[in-house]
C-alpha cells in the first residue's frame, strides 16, 4: 500500500511537472522593441557569417513570398505591360546578334541585365512558365559566357577604353542570386566564384575605374557578401575590403561623390554594407548623413525622394524638379537592404512613402508606358524639352514606352524586390512582418516548422492588416510588427483579443508564444490627418493621412502621340516595334491647378475632411478613376502662379500667397492617382 502510494505521488509529481513545463512552453511574451534580438543566430536561415556583423533581418529565399490584393494587381499589370513586353520594343533585347547571348555581338551595356533582374523574379515569382522559359535563355547564355580567367558578358571597355567595365555585371549578379535562392543551381555558386576570383587579380587602377562602375561600386560589395555568407572563402573577404577602397567616397561629410539622382539613391547605402565587414559605427552612420544630406536641400518635398531630375542642382530645390523612374526604383531596393543590414523601421517608411506616392504615378495605369521624371508638382506632361528648367535637354516628361533608355529597363525591378522584402526572418527563428500589403509567405519558424503567414489588408487605404497562420503542427517563435513612424496609437489583437501594450512609432511589437493553426492577428495603424510644412520651399504644405500624401485632382486628358517621335534622343527601338500597339501619351490638364490652400491656423487637420469611396472591382487603387479616398479642402486660386518660361509649372509664389480670389471647395486624391500634380501646396492668407 505504501508503495501504491510512493507511484500516486510520484506521478502526481511528474503531472506537476510536465504541467509546469507545458505551462513555460506556452508562456506569451509579448514587448516593444527597437531592434530584433541579436544575441542568436537563425538556425533555419543564412545569415551573416563570421567575422561580419549580424544583420537584424534575413530575406527569405525568392517564391517564399507570393503577392496578393493590389500588389499581385501591380505586378500582373507590369508582365502584361512594358516590362513584360520588353523585348517587343527595345533595340537592346534584340536576340539578333546580342553581345549578351553571343560573343562580339551588339549592345552589351546595362540595358539587358537591368530588364532581366526584375523580369527573371517576375517569372519565378509569377510561375509564368513562358516568361520563365525567355529568362532562361539569357541567363544560360551568361552562364556560358564565363571565360577561363574568370570574365563573363560582353567585354565592353568603360571611358578610359583600356580597362574593363565592371558595372553592368554588377546588375547580373543580382539576378543570379535570386536565381539561386529559387532553384539552388551549382552553377551560379561556380560562377560568381570564379568571377570574383579575377576581381581580386585585377590591379586596382583598372578596377571600378569609371563614373557609373565607381559610385555604384557598393552593389558588387552586396553581391560578394551574400557570396561569403554561402560559401564562406576568405578571399571574399579581401576582394569587399578591396571594393570599398576602390568605390567612390560616400563617407564625406557634407558633400556627395555626384549628385545623379539614381547614384544617389543607389550608392548611399555602401558605407553601411561596408560597415558589416568593417564594425566602424562611423560607415553606418555616414549612410544616414548621406540619407539626410540631399534630402536637407533637395528633399524638402513630399513623395520620399529628392528633386534632382537628373543631377541635383543648387537653385533648383522647388517641387516641381523631379526623379527619374529608375531612382524611385532604386530607392525602394536600397530601403529593402538596409532594412535587413539595421533593422531600422526608417527604412520601411521610406519605401512605402515611395511607392505609395511617387513610383506608381510615374506609368500609366495599364503599366504600358512610362516618363523619366515624375514631380511632387508637375502639371506638364508633353513631348517638349523643359531644359534648363529640367536637368537635361529632350522630353522627359511624356508617358513613353519606346523612350528613356535607362528607366525604361530598369523599373522592373521595383516591385518584385518590393515583394521580397515584405516578410523577413529573425535570428532568433522569428519571422517579421516588416511592410504591410496582401501576400501569403512560407517559411520555417522556430524547430524548423514550416508555417504560412496569410496577410490580407487594402493598406495603406484601410488601417487594419489581418495575418492568419497555417501549420501541420504548434510551434512557438516570435514574431515581429512594424509599428510605422506616422503611427503613433497601433495596437494589436490576437484571436480577438485585445493585446494590452502601448507601441511606440517607429518600433517592433515582438510576440512570442505558441502558435496553434489557425490563429489570428488583427494589428490596427490609425491613421491621422496632418499636413507637413517645408520651409525652405516657401513655407509650402502637403496634406498626409497616415503614409498617403495627397494631390490635387486635376482633370487629365490623355493623347496619343508618335511613340518615335516623342522618344528621347538615346532611345532605339527595334524596327518592328508596333507603335499602335504601344503608343505615347500627352497628358494634358483641363481643371484650374494653381491653388493655394485655405488652413485653420489653429489646428491645420480640421481644414480637412475625409471622403471614402467603395474599394476598385479591378484591385487598382492608383488612377483618379479608382483611389478609394480624396480629402475635401478649402482653396484658393493664385492667379500669378502659372506657367514658366520653361513650359513648367512655376516654382512656388512667396509666403504668403497673396490672392483675392474666393475660397473654393477642392478635392484631393493620394499622389498616387495623380499624374499631374499639386502636392506641395502655398498657403494663402
Amino acid at each position: 500500500m505504501k508503495l501504491n502510494r510512493l507511484y500516486l505521488c510520484a506521478f502526481a509529481c511528474l503531472v506537476i511537472s510536465i504541467s509546469g513545463f507545458a505551462a513555460e512552453k506556452s508562456k506569451e511574451e509579448i514587448s516593444v522593441v527597437a531592434h530584433p534580438q541579436l544575441n542568436q543566430q537563425s538556425s533555419l536561415y543564412q545569415s551573416n557569417r563570421a567575422p561580419l556583423q549580424p544583420a537584424h533581418f534575413i530575406k527569405l529565399p525568392m517564391g517564399s513570398i507570393q503577392p496578393g490584393g493590389w500588389l499581385k494587381k501591380l505586378i500582373e499589370l507590369q508582365k502584361d505591360g512594358l516590362c513584360g513586353h520588353l523585348g517587343e520594343i527595345s533595340a537592346w533585347l534584340d536576340k539578333k546578334n546580342n553581345a549578351w547571348l553571343a560573343e562580339g555581338g551588339d549592345h552589351g551595356w546595362e540595358e539587358v541585365p537591368y530588364w532581366l533582374r526584375g523580369y527573371s523574379d517576375m517569372a519565378f515569382i509569377l510561375n509564368d512558365q513562358d516568361m520563365k522559359k525567355e529568362a532562361m535563355i539569357w541567363i544560360e547564355a551568361i552562364l556560358k559566357s564565363q571565360k577561363p580567367n574568370g570574365w563573363f558578358g560582353p567585354e565592353v571597355r568603360n571611358r578610359k577604353e583600356k580597362y574593363l567595365d565592371f558595372w553592368s555585371n554588377m546588375l547580373v549578379l543580382f539576378t543570379f542570386q535570386n536565381y539561386y535562392e529559387y532553384t539552388h543551381d551549382q552553377r551560379v555558386i561556380d560562377f560568381m566564384t570564379n568571377y570574383f576570383r579575377y576581381e581580386l587579380s585585377v590591379p586596382d587602377e583598372a578596377y571600378l575605374s569609371s563614373y557609373w562602375e565607381d559610385s555604384r561600386g557598393g552593389d558588387n560589395l552586396y553581391s560578394i557578401y551574400w557570396l561569403y555568407n554561402l560559401t564562406g572563402d576568405k578571399f571574399l573577404l579581401d576582394l569587399a575590403e578591396k571594393t570599398h577602397r576602390c568605390t567612390a567616397n560616400w563617407m564625406q561629410k557634407s558633400s556627395l561623390p555626384n549628385w545623379h539622382n539614381v547614384n544617389t539613391a543607389q550608392c548611399f547605402r555602401e558605407p553601411a554594407t561596408w560597415f558589416m565587414q568593417s564594425g566602424d559605427s562611423a560607415h553606418l552612420a555616414a549612410t544616414y548623413n548621406d540619407y539626410n544630406l540631399i534630402r536637407r536641400t533637395f528633399g524638402q518635398v513630399p513623395g520620399g525622394m529628392f528633386g534632382s531630375d537628373e543631377n541635383a542642382r543648387m537653385g533648383y530645390i522647388d517641387p516641381r524638379q523631379g526623379t527619374e523612374t529608375c531612382g524611385f526604383a532604386e530607392q525602394m531596393t536600397s530601403d529593402g537592404i538596409l532594412m535587413r543590414i539595421t533593422g531600422d523601421p526608417l527604412w520601411a517608411d521610406n519605401c512605402e512613402d515611395v511607392l505609395f506616392n511617387s513610383f506608381v504615378a510615374a506609368f500609366t495605369p495599364d503599366m504600358r508606358a512610362l516618363r523619366y521624371i515624375t514631380s511632387p508638382n508637375g502639371v506638364i506632361a508633353d513631348d517638349k524639352n523643359h531644359a534648363p528648367g529640367i536637368a537635361n535637354e529632350g522630353p522627359f516628361l511624356t508617358m513613353n514606352p519606346f523612350s528613356s533608355r535607362c528607366c525604361q529597363h530598369n523599373h522592373g525591378h521595383a516591385l518584385p524586390y518590393y515583394l521580397q522584402n515584405l516578410v523577413m526572418a529573425s535570428n532568433d527563428n522569428g519571422l517579421a512582418a516588416i511592410m504591410y500589403n496582401s501576400c501569403v509567405t512560407s517559411a520555417k519558424v522556430g524547430d524548423g516548422t514550416t508555417v504560412r503567414l496569410t496577410e490580407e489588408t487594402n493598406y495603406p487605404y484601410e488601417e487594419t492588416v489581418s495575418f492568419k497562420l497555417g501549420m501541420d503542427k504548434n510551434v512557438t517563435f516570435p514574431l515581429y510588427l512594424r509599428v510605422p513612424g506616422w503611427c503613433k496609437k497601433a495596437s494589436v489583437k490576437i484571436n480577438n483579443q485585445e493585446v494590452k501594450i502601448e507601441p511606440k512609432a517607429g518600433s517592433y511589437i515582438r510576440i512570442e508564444r505558441e502558435w496553434n493553426n489557425d490563429d489570428q492577428i488583427a494589428l490596427n495603424l490609425p491613421m491621422e490627418l496632418g499636413v507637413r510644412t517645408w520651409q525652405v520651399n516657401q513655407n509650402s504644405v502637403s496634406v498626409d493621412y497616415g503614409p498617403l500624401t495627397f494631390s490635387l485632382k486635376i482633370k487629365e486628358e490623355y493623347s496619343k502621340i508618335s511613340s518615335t517621335a516623342s522618344a528621347i534622343g538615346d532611345s532605339k527601338w527595334q524596327e518592328n516595334a508596333d507603335q499602335e500597339k504601344w503608343p505615347a501619351f500627352r497628358i494634358d490638364y483641363k481643371s484650374p491647378w494653381n491653388y493655394g490652400l485655405v488652413l485653420d491656423k489653429e489646428n491645420p487637420a480640421k481644414s480637412f475632411s475625409i471622403v471614402r469611396k467603395p474599394w476598385p472591382a479591378n484591385n487598382y487603387p492608383f488612377s483618379q478613376q479608382n483611389n478609394p479616398i480624396e480629402i475635401q479642402a478649402k482653396g484658393r486660386q493664385i492667379p500669378t502662379w502659372g506657367i514658366d518660361q520653361f513650359g513648367l509649372v512655376d516654382v512656388l509664389p512667396q509666403y504668403p500667397a497673396v490672392t483675392n480670389n474666393p475660397v473654393e471647395s477642392i478635392t484631393l486624391i493620394p499622389m498616387g492617382a495623380a499624374r499631374l500634380r499639386i502636392s506641395a501646396f502655398p498657403v494663402v492668407k
